[in-house]
C-alpha cells in the first residue's frame, strides 16, 4: 500500500510569512503522496475586526454566527488557503486547496446546541475519500481549510484537527497513512516547564496514567483522544511534533 503523509498546522504557522516559507518547503520535501491542512484563527479574528465584527471565544473555540461564518469563509477558504497553495506551487508542489464542500468530500452537520451556542459549527458525518484518493493518486497535493457543509447550501465553521483526523482516517482505506499534529512543542511534554521533556512514544495504557497523574491536561486530551480515534479507525500512526521537526522522526508517537 503506498504511504501518504497529512500533515496538520495550526494558523501561527502558516500566518507568518516566514514560518510559512519554511513550513512548505519541509512540507515539500515530504517523500510519496501528501497533504496538508491548515487553521488560520489569528487572520480571521484580525480581519473580522477591520470589519467591526467582535470575535467571541468560550473555552478557545470560536462562536461563529452569520457574519463571523462570512469572515472564516473568505479567510480560511480563500486568503489562507490560496497563500498556501500558490506558496506550492512557486516551489514544484502542484496544490488543489478545498473546503469541505468542493468535491463534496466533508459533509457536516451544524453543532446541537446544549450549555454553548456556538453557532454556524460543523460536526463531521461523511467523508468521500474516493475522490481525493484518486486525485492524490494522480500526483495532486491536497491543501485542506478547516471548512465543511451540509449539503443545504450552508459552509459550516469545523475544527482542523477534526478535518485533520477524518480525512486521515477515510484515506486509511487507500493509503499507509501517517497523520502528524504539528504545533508549538516538539511534542508531548513530561514537564510543561522543560521543553525537551518530550514523551517518545504513547500507548493508550500510559495515555491513561498520564491523564490520572495530571502529566497530560487541557487542550492535550482531545488531541490525544483524536489520534487514538484514527489509530483506530486504521490510520498506521500518528506523530505530534513541531512543524519543522516533521523530518526528525523526533514526536511523540501515538501507536496501539
Amino acid at each position: 500500500m503506498n504511504k501518504l503523509t497529512l500533515v496538520k498546522v495550526g494558523g501561527k504557522i502558516v500566518e507568518d510569512s516566514e514560518t510559512l516559507k519554511q513550513l512548505l518547503s519541509d512540507f515539500a520535501k515530504i517523500e510519496g503522496h501528501k497533504v496538508l491542512v491548515h487553521g488560520g484563527g489569528r487572520s480571521a479574528t484580525a480581519i473580522a475586526a477591520k470589519l467591526g465584527i467582535e470575535s467571541q471565544m468560550v473555552n478557545g473555540r470560536r462562536i461563529t454566527d452569520e457574519e463571523t461564518l462570512k469572515v472564516v469563509t473568505m479567510v480560511y477558504g480563500g486568503l489562507v488557503n490560496k497563500q498556501i497553495v500558490a506558496g506550492l506551487q512557486a516551489i514544484g508542489v502542484n496544490a488543489l486547496g478545498l473546503t469541505g464542500a468542493d468535491l463534496n468530500y466533508m459533509r457536516s452537520e451544524k453543532r446541537p446546541v446544549k450549555d454553548v451556542d456556538y453557532g454556524f459549527v460543523g460536526d463531521v458525518k461523511e467523508v468521500n475519500a474516493d475522490i481525493l484518493a484518486d486525485l492524490i493518486a494522480r500526483g495532486v497535493v491536497p491543501v485542506l481549510a478547516p471548512l465543511t457543509h451540509d449539503n443545504a447550501g450552508n459552509m459550516l465553521n469545523t475544527n482542523a484537527d477534526t478535518i485533520a483526523g477524518e480525512a486521515a482516517k477515510a484515506l486509511a482505506k487507500h493509503f499507509e497513512v501517517t497523520l502528524m499534529f504539528c504545533f508549538e512543542k516538539k511534542g508531548v511534554l513530561m514537564s510543561e516547564t522543560d521543553d525537551e521533556s518530550v514523551i517518545p512514544e504513547i500507548t493508550p495504557a500510559l495515555f491513561e496514567k498520564y491523564v490520572a497523574e495530571g502529566i497530560i491536561n487541557g487542550g492535550m486530551i482531545p488531541k490525544l483522544e483524536n489520534s487514538f480515534d484514527a489509530i483506530n479507525a486504521g490510520v498506521k500512526q500518528v506523530v505530534i511534533t513541531r512543524a519543522d521537526l516533521i523530518h526528525t522522526n523526533g514526536g511523540t508517537k501515538i501507536r496501539k
